[in-house]
């Protein structure tokens, strides 16, 4: 696995290079030369920009170039791949021109579909979230609480964009939607509290009847995440670090968890890290129970300690197809609602923002508003 990071991006530079420049095509040497030149030029940039930007110094111009060339040779890799050899086979069967003319169908088609991808995907990262309704029944939720308004925005990744204007936005979304409760599940930004304040300060406009609480996400590890817990505080959010707050309705009461990530504990801070028997001390055991957790990986000790409904996000719902089949491999679920064990619900969102590159491709963002009901 450590020779991955040196493999992968010669394998996203030299795999579409070679499709679309040297596969048959013979176009004329100046064309080749600049071509193969820029690829090079992207293999070797990419990685120094990324490195510039997302290292120790923090260089948020750099952090664009690297990650805008990422999101891109991610998409022509996929479809040089993928459209390339379904294309070349689809002609040569059916008998359209010679060698050098399907080469270069080949070329300008893909050319043409990733570009397409780009512009669609970078407006898709870049718009407000469409609101996500979903109804959630739990067994053991009180009658009192049926139709218990949850919100719940995750993976904001304020980051080296500014998204002031968009954070804004999204919090006047949420405000239309009546919430009783609104949850921030993690990764609110790419670098500390104090230099993406700007983009957060909307969080302190968003409006909840009865709370508006908070988990730590892997990314508030790598910039000061202490430095976010204070700053949601500030902004009148509560952080759940490992600890429950009461929501009670009509008679009813609902016990809202929350946990550090489980990235929290590697990270050397004090107190920090991923403890649901101490989010749940105290909690009646017959109460149901709404937990939030940043991954959903989490959900095997959540279904163990018997949560009703967990909320999560991380995974962005793979962001850029067809990344997900990746997720999937580290996570149980990349999207939606799912059952584990007897009891448990997992919804995962696919994230309100984007990390890094700007694009999403297939992978739409989400501000959701989830409706609990009650079976009585």
């Amino acid at each position: 696995m450590r020779y991955v990071p040196l493999i992968a991006p010669v394998l996203l530079w030299a795999v579409p290079c070679w499709v679309l420049l040297h596969t048959g095509q013979h176009w004329p040497l100046p064309v080749a030369l600049i071509g193969t030149a820029l690829f090079v030029l992207g293999l070797i940039g990419m990685p120094l920009a990324m490195t510039r930007g997302h290292g120790r110094r923090q260089q948020d111009r750099a952090a664009i170039i690297g990650d805008t060339l990422l999101g891109g040779i991610w998409v022509l890799f996929t479809w040089s791949v993928l459209l390339g050899v379904l294309l070349r086979l689809t002609l040569t069967v059916t008998g359209v021109g010679d060698g050098q003319d399907r080469a270069r169908i080949v070329t300008w088609t893909v050319l043409g579909v990733a570009a397409v991808l780009l512009v669609w995907g970078y407006a898709e990262a870049r718009r407000v979230p469409r609101v996500r309704r979903l109804d959630v029944r739990l067994p053991r939720l009180g009658a009192g609480l049926d139709g218990t308004r949850v919100v719940l925005i995750t993976d904001t990744h304020y980051g080296p964009l500014d998204r002031a204007r968009w954070s804004a936005r999204v919090c006047e979304t949420v405000n239309t939607l009546e919430a009783d409760l609104v949850c921030h599940t993690g990764d609110i930004a790419d670098g500390t509290a104090e230099r993406r304040r700007t983009q957060a300060a909307p969080l302190g406009t968003v409006q909840a009847a009865r709370a508006r609480v908070y988990v730590t996400g892997n990314h508030e590890y790598y910039s000061e995440a202490q430095g976010w817990v204070d700053l949601m505080d500030e902004l009148g959010w509560e952080p759940l670090r490992n600890r429950h707050l009461l929501l009670e309705r009509g008679g009813d009461t609902l016990v809202v968890a929350g946990v550090d990530d489980v990235t929290a504990e590697s990270s050397g801070l004090a107190g920090h890290r991923a403890h649901l028997a101490g989010a749940l001390h105290g909690a009646d055991a017959d109460l149901p129970v709404l937990l939030l957790a940043h991954q959903p990986k989490f959900i095997d000790r959540a279904a163990a300690h018997g949560v009703d409904l967990q909320l999560s996000g991380h995974t962005h719902g793979g962001q850029i197809w067809p990344f997900h089949y990746l997720v999937r491999l580290d996570q149980p679920a990349v999207a939606g609602l799912s059952r584990h064990g007897a009891r448990t619900l997992l919804y995962t969102s696919r994230g309100t923002g984007f990390w890094g590159p700007p694009f999403r491709v297939f992978a739409p963002s989400e501000i959701t508003l989830l409706v609990l009901r009650s079976p009585q």
